[in-house]
């Protein structure tokens, strides 16, 4: 036992020690209240081996550390999916409006209607698949995305993991200050926003549940605490912040695959009855926003840094 406590000193000299408490000490409150899921047993297993193991897994869990505080902060927001939002505070079919004035298309009967009304008529089978792989891959991407930059760029990879929890934290405020329904909800529920209702997930990725046999999206939307957080679309602005920090690193196949997943994206959403066109205009420039401000944050930090130690 003191071998390992003298161990730890030495990986952690300083007050970085207690980093990793904030996971199993919220472990503990969801177990005091019964509500302990099998990954809170990651986050008590992974972020110790991860912090105290060695070196290199010790710079691994500082660079992944914004990603684990973004999974702690939306497990946590199950607790207040509701505050601040009342029924008639839920936008519906004013951002219908909204989006049907981006573009609106007709009908077949002389009449204008929305891009997600004539896609749904028109939806099949080979793209609800191909729009389920980047739905159902956007966060491993994400993850995936920021390990590769701890080979390639580290610094880079710790301003990406940074500028990843900000977008999702001006995400999360955005969904309480403009709640705002998805297009599955409109097509399901009209204009009355009805706060017990669950998140779905959709008519098309219920069918390829259905068609694979799985449970996944059923069981990946049944934990989301957002019904009604469909602005700004983070599933737009994922693929737009992997877009911009890997350009620099990625050759042409890279970057064309790159594009690929976030044109991909940016369809899916709407195909899926997901977003609105609206929601995935606004990803985008939350993720061009604080990607622009992040990098500002870190020079004012070094610049500060840098007066102390003269």
């Amino acid at each position: 036992m003191n071998a390992l406590v003298r161990h730890v000193r030495r990986l952690w000299p300083g007050a970085g020690i207690f980093l990793p408490l904030p996971f199993p000490l919220w472990v503990i409150v969801c177990a005091a209240i019964g509500n302990l899921r099998w990954e809170h047993v990651i986050f008590v297993i992974l972020i110790p081996a991860l912090a105290y193991t060695n070196a290199w897994t010790k710079r691994l869990f500082i660079g992944l550390y914004p990603v684990g505080l973004l999974g702690l902060i939306y497990d946590a927001m199950r607790y207040v999916k509701n505050v601040g939002i009342t029924p008639d505070r839920v936008h519906i079919c004013d951002l219908r409006a909204i989006d049907m004035n981006i573009w609106s298309v007709d009908d077949g009967g002389g009449a204008r209607g929305s891009v997600h009304d004539w896609l749904q008529a028109h939806a099949t089978p080979a793209l609800d698949l191909y729009c389920a792989i980047p739905y159902g891959t956007f966060a491993w991407v994400a993850i995936g995305f920021a390990i590769y930059l701890y080979w390639k760029d580290y610094e880079g990879m710790r301003r990406f993991g940074w500028t990843f929890l900000l977008i999702n934290l001006a995400g999360f405020v955005t969904y309480h200050i403009y709640p705002a329904a998805p297009p599955w909800y409109f097509h399901q529920h009209g204009c009355v926003a009805d706060l017990a209702t669950h998140a779905s997930e959709g008519p098309n990725l219920t069918r390829v549940d259905a068609l694979l046999g799985i449970r996944y999206f059923h069981g990946f939307y049944g934990r989301s605490a957002d019904v009604f957080g469909a602005v700004p679309s983070l599933h737009v602005a994922y693929p737009t912040l992997v877009l911009l920090y890997g350009w620099p690193h990625f050759r042409v196949v890279g970057r064309s695959l790159c594009v690929l997943f976030f044109v991909s994206m940016c369809f899916a959403a709407v195909y899926l009855d997901h977003h609105w066109i609206f929601d995935v205009l606004l990803g985008m420039v939350y993720a061009f926003g604080i990607n622009a401000l992040v990098p500002r944050l870190y020079m004012r930090r070094t610049l500060a840094q840098q007066t102390t130690s003269a």
